[in-house]
């Protein structure tokens, strides 16, 4: 997603952030992404920048208002008042301020460090398996059937957020499950003023040294880490820590490959 595209997609916060976030709020967004994505004449209809914003506005409201709770038309009325460079910009808008209301309630719980532990994990679970990663990534079978597959794994073993979002995740709007649980991961960041950074690490590190890591990274931000750390015996020794856009190599594997590509 492009800069304006996230800073269209941002702008809506607000509006979400001016109601009470509940799982309720949350599905009804995500069943009216699911609902508009399947009409395109409707696509067109809420994003055409022919049509004046108060009215595309006011489309949502007479479709919409009558079967949908209030809340969940007001966020869809305000982001159809947006001007979105495509209606797929749209929808990823939509269904993002239905994860953040299904985050926002793990917040306000008091559980969303659970919820980004478990998420992490769940990643690095189908990342790690190849034949689960195939599964739920093969079109040929329908999303809700591979929806159903990931979340018969985690009924019981994870919190009710973290198997809604894994389940949501199957569908894959950012290309794969992982990409699209890592943007989940980044909104839970965000409701924390955080920054995430996954670090790579031959072997485990101890608390302390997880801390100082923490710490360190912070310092280097200007703001508070969440650090998603990876044992993988590949990195020969050291660590690799992916910080957004940077990408800090520290390994053995790193500094043979600068010195390869140095020599030619």
């Amino acid at each position: 997603m492009s800069n304006a595209a996230a800073s269209r997609s941002s702008a809506l916060d607000s509006v979400l952030d001016a109601r009470t976030s509940s799982v309720a709020l949350a599905l009804e967004l995500f069943e009216l992404t699911d609902a508009i994505g399947a009409q395109p004449a409707l696509r067109r209809a809420l994003t055409d920048p022919g049509t004046p914003d108060d009215a595309r506005a006011d489309l949502v409201g007479a479709l919409f208002g009558p079967r949908t709770g209030a809340d969940a038309v007001a966020v869809l009325a305000e982001a159809a008042r947006v001007r979105w460079s495509t209606p797929a910009e749209f929808l990823a808008a939509i269904e993002r301020q239905a994860v953040r209301a299904l985050l926002t309630t793990a917040r306000d719980a008091g559980e969303l460090d659970e919820v980004e532990d478990q998420l992490f994990r769940v990643e690095r679970l189908v990342a790690g398996d190849p034949d689960l990663r195939s599964a739920i990534s093969d079109r040929r079978t329908s999303v809700t059937a591979r929806a159903d597959l990931l979340g018969g794994l985690l009924d019981g073993r994870a919190l009710g957020v973290v198997t809604q979002l894994a389940r949501r995740g199957v569908a894959a709007r950012r290309r794969t499950f992982e990409l699209t649980v890592e943007d989940y991961l980044r909104i839970a960041a965000d409701l924390k003023a955080q920054a995430i950074a996954t670090v790579e690490v031959a072997r485990p590190l101890t608390d302390e040294q997880v801390q100082r890591l923490t710490d360190a990274l912070s310092r280097q931000v200007g703001r508070a880490v969440k650090v998603q750390l990876i044992v993988d015996p590949a990195v020969l020794g050291g660590v690799r820590v992916t910080l957004g856009d940077e990408v800090i190599e520290g390994t053995v594997a790193g500094r043979l490959h600068d010195a390869h590509r140095k020599l030619g």
